[in-house]
């Protein structure tokens, strides 16, 4: 059996209600081939952090050509070059959460009812009070900032729910990019082992750290 993928999702203090990005350490190795798991072609890396209401998730990619002309948020702009962050946090792969950003930050957000292989995707679900933002790097990078605030993530109740330290949920992150010859290319933190990002068991863990 394949080791879980694990990331320590460590808490900050967040001055002014800004991040210091450069403090928070980069997961290595990045973003991989989603079947194989093999050196994508272009580099993908991430990292994230979270506070007293939030999640917060940054992608650094290293893009050479973007395809993104959908403009509505739930468009299906996984149909174009996207960053995506999937989150489970009952870890048994029945309800799960997906959020997407295109480099035009369009977002696709949505409820995922999964069984066996069938999935339910409610695209009316929608994190309210998400924030994210694309800039664009003179050096070939683009980055894109997602805030997820904790009380989006609570589809039962609908009510404020901060994790604790030592608290673990299944999540998973991916990029699809478009290149130049109009080849699409799927990568992902944890492979799946096919062209597919809904397989709920091939998450990995997010630790919450908060020393």
């Amino acid at each position: 059996m394949t080791e879980r993928m694990r990331y320590e999702c460590r808490y900050v203090d967040a001055e002014n209600g800004k991040l210091k990005w450069e403090d928070i350490e980069v997961e290595t190795p990045y973003l991989r081939e989603v079947v194989t798991g093999e050196k994508p072609r272009l580099k993908t890396r991430f990292r994230a952090c979270w506070t007293a209401d939030a999640l917060h998730i940054r992608f650094e990619c290293e893009d050479d050509h973007a395809v993104a002309t959908m403009e509505r948020r739930d468009d299906p702009i996984y149909l174009e070059d996207v960053v995506e962050v999937f989150i489970d946090k009952s870890g048994t792969g029945a309800v799960y959460y997906e959020f997407e950003v295109s480099p035009r930050n369009i977002v696709f957000d949505a409820l995922i009812h999964y069984n066996g292989g069938d999935k339910e995707i409610d695209v009316a679900w929608d994190a309210k009070g998400m924030h994210t933002q694309v800039l664009d790097g003179a050096d070939g990078w683009r980055t894109y900032d997602l805030r997820i605030p904790f009380a989006d993530l609570d589809w039962e109740r609908g009510e404020n729910f901060t994790p604790h330290h030592g608290a673990e949920w299944r999540w998973n992150v991916y990029r699809i990019d478009d290149d130049l010859e109009g080849n699409r290319h799927y990568w992902a933190w944890s492979p799946t082992g096919k062209v597919d990002f809904h397989i709920p068991h091939r998450f990995g863990t997010l630790a919450f750290v908060k020393e």
